[in-house]
């Protein structure tokens, strides 16, 4: 049993040591700070094989009486210290690898380039790092898809309605001119058209403003209770001489226990784009459908069925996009019929998805359905 006195005095100096050459190592550190890894590695178990190295040096000389022991001790620290800094360089180099596998991952992450993960079971730090890694990777290439998706779809909306703006005002200066010069032999039909065209533009307009507030998340909700039969009743109402104009016949019949958590001005909206895109698309003499039922997740869901035929599979993600078309039949109407003006499912969808609610279109058998899902709420 070593006296107490003999074993303060060994931890005294074994603590004196390592602080000694502690300090040493991390002046040491800071002056490498901008070395390799591998070069601050070796320095920190340097330091730390030093340290033992000198206390046992250290201590073997102030309690040992023989010289032979005294230099056996320091032969035996000397050749430990050389052992841990080889076993310290090899096991260095795999984790310089390692780094330099993340190193990699994050060169091809910025250049683009597909990031796998590491398919072996690690679970060390580094390779839940480069899973993350390629984690990341694949959610910036789903959000480079969707931002040149969205670029693209700007593109076709900026040539859209430079179009559409450009028709009605072309025709607005020509009845214009014809009025200033006389030339009109009918000057109240041309007043008439050019009111017209003037609603045309302003509604285009007003609903470009709507849409530039859906995308920039300046969309303003007033949250409440809403019936659906009260919605559907009013939007119905007010498109029955559209949909009469057409031929068409507007059968609704959505239940009044269907409440939701919403804003009723923008959720009228929504009920009138989809009707006046399925009396757009509808042939003369056909029916549409509004119904609503109650979802076991504690929604409600509002169905606008038409009878336009469909549409292409591959297009129904589309149909939500701001500016795309599939075909002619996609283009507006002209004026004269009321419709609307081609932004109307891309306004929808924004304020359904504003809602904290979804909408889909799906095909049925001659024609397509749109659902409208939205949070129910609780009625006492």
């Amino acid at each position: 049993m070593i006296p107490l006195p003999d074993l303060a005095v060994i931890v005294g100096i074994a603590v004196l040591c390592a602080l000694l050459v502690g300090a040493l190592g991390l002046v040491a550190l800071r002056l490498a700070r901008r070395s390799p890894l591998m070069v601050q590695l070796l320095i920190v178990v340097a330091t730390a094989t030093l340290s033992v190295m000198a206390g046992m040096v250290a201590v073997a000389q102030a309690m040992y009486l023989s010289a032979h022991d005294l230099v056996v001790s320091v032969w035996v620290a000397v050749s430990a210290g050389v052992v841990s800094l080889g076993a310290a360089i090899v096991l260095g180099r795999a984790f310089t690898r390692q780094v330099a596998r993340v190193r990699g991952l994050a060169r091809d992450i910025g250049d683009g380039a597909p990031v796998e993960a590491p398919a072996s079971p690690d679970r060390s730090e580094l390779a839940s790092l480069q899973r993350e890694l390629a984690l990341a990777s694949r959610r910036l290439d789903d959000a480079r898809a969707e931002v040149d998706a969205l670029e693209s779809s700007r593109r076709e909306l900026v040539a859209w309605i430079s179009h559409d703006l450009r028709t009605p005002l072309a025709g607005l200066r020509a009845m214009a001119e014809a009025l200033e010069d006389g030339l009109a032999d009918d000057p109240q039909r041309f007043h008439r058209q050019m009111r017209l065209q003037v609603a045309h533009l302003t509604t285009l307009v007003d609903e470009l403003f709507e849409l530039s507030k859906i995308q920039s998340g300046r969309l303003d909700l007033t949250l409440e209770p809403v019936s659906l039969y009260d919605l559907v009743s009013d939007a119905v109402a007010e498109l029955s001489v559209l949909a009469a104009a057409h031929d068409i016949t507007i059968r609704e019949s959505p239940n009044p226990e269907h409440v939701v958590v919403g804003d009723a001005g923008e959720l009228s909206r929504v009920i009138a784009n989809l009707l006046i895109n399925a009396i757009q698309h509808s042939p003369p003499g056909t029916e549409i459908s509004v119904t609503t039922q109650a979802g076991a997740d504690g929604t409600a869901t509002l169905s606008v069925v038409d009878a336009g035929g469909g549409i292409a599979a591959a297009d129904l993600t589309k149909i939500f996009i701001a500016g795309w078309r599939a075909d002619p039949s996609r283009t507006p109407a002209p004026v004269s019929t009321g419709a609307g003006s081609g932004l109307g499912l891309a306004i929808a969808h924004g304020i359904v998805m504003a809602h904290d609610g979804r909408i889909s279109a799906t095909n049925v058998p001659g024609g397509c359905r749109f659902d409208v899902v939205l949070p129910r709420a609780l009625v006492a």
